[in-house]
């Protein structure tokens, strides 16, 4: 059984407070976009001389770390301690960017939840699932649904978010990241919480076109200061006739929204660029 976890962009990331328990509270709008990885699962063979419950082949992009810490396997294993589930052969193919803010180890541990489900009719309903994807990472249970989604807390409470036309469906949008790694845990310790001006939610609602000043990513700025480059990639994308352009996360992938496909090539060597129609 085969899914394709797909990627997301944030529209707006605010950070508004720090918890008691260390993490932040934040606003913003996530925002499905079909750039994805693609991931298998097979029931293992009895006779499968495999020291693991669930092994994992991955494939395309390179991904950093230890394979037994992928959110695919650690997925498997929530799972499979309140469910009796079979061992697994999993095979994931990578072509979402990694550390770029797309979400798309967050993804791919959410989708392992759901082909779980969807395999060995574990009936769990999205609600338990997402509970299930809390425990993997704050932007894991929006990708159960997937579908666009105001989230504060942070990140897990979710609610349906409005869009121009109540959604961005016919516009295109180009995803670039540069090789740039940045550090989520660093970018939060240069943040100063602080409520914005106005709510994501409420400038998503508004035409694209009002969004430029409005609607901020408050990672941007310290990004900008230590990686003068980013700021760069972000004019570029506006010069190229963006209605909109953005980080998305924590970085480094920016993104740019257009009514109509955009011409790109040659405009950012060296770095990752695609562009989707949503």
């Amino acid at each position: 059984m085969i899914a394709f976890p797909c990627a997301k962009i944030n529209l707006g990331l605010n950070i508004v407070g720090v918890r008691d328990d260390g993490y932040h509270n934040l606003e913003t709008v996530f925002y499905p976009i079909p750039i994805q990885d693609a991931l298998e699962i097979r029931t293992m063979s009895e006779d499968f001389p495999s020291e693991v419950p669930c092994d994992i082949k991955v494939t395309g992009a390179t991904v950093e770390g230890d394979e037994a810490d992928n959110l695919v396997v650690r997925a498997y294993h929530l799972i499979a301690a309140d469910y009796d589930i079979p061992r697994v052969h999993a095979h994931l193919y990578k072509h979402i960017p990694s550390q770029a803010g797309l979400g798309g180890g967050s993804s791919d541990g959410a989708f392992m939840i759901r082909l779980l489900d969807e395999r060995y009719r574990l009936n769990l309903g999205n609600s338990e699932m997402e509970r299930y994807a809390a425990r993997l990472g704050a932007d894991c249970p929006f990708f159960i649904s997937a579908e666009p989604s105001y989230a504060d807390g942070i990140g897990t409470h979710l609610m349906p978010a409005d869009t121009p036309q109540g959604n961005l469906v016919g516009y295109w949008v180009a995803v670039v990241k540069p090789p740039v790694a940045i550090s989520t845990k660093a970018a939060y310790a240069q943040i100063v919480p602080k409520q914005p001006a106005e709510c994501c939610r409420d400038i998503v609602r508004e035409p694209i076109a009002t969004w430029r000043g409005r609607l901020v990513n408050d990672f941007e700025e310290p990004a900008f200061a230590q990686h003068p480059e980013l700021a760069a990639i972000k004019e570029r994308l506006y010069n190229a006739g963006a209605l909109y352009a953005s980080m998305t996360g924590s970085g480094s992938a920016f993104y740019g929204i257009f009514g109509q496909e955009p011409r790109l090539d040659g405009q950012f060597p060296g770095c990752f660029l695609e562009t989707v129609r949503l």
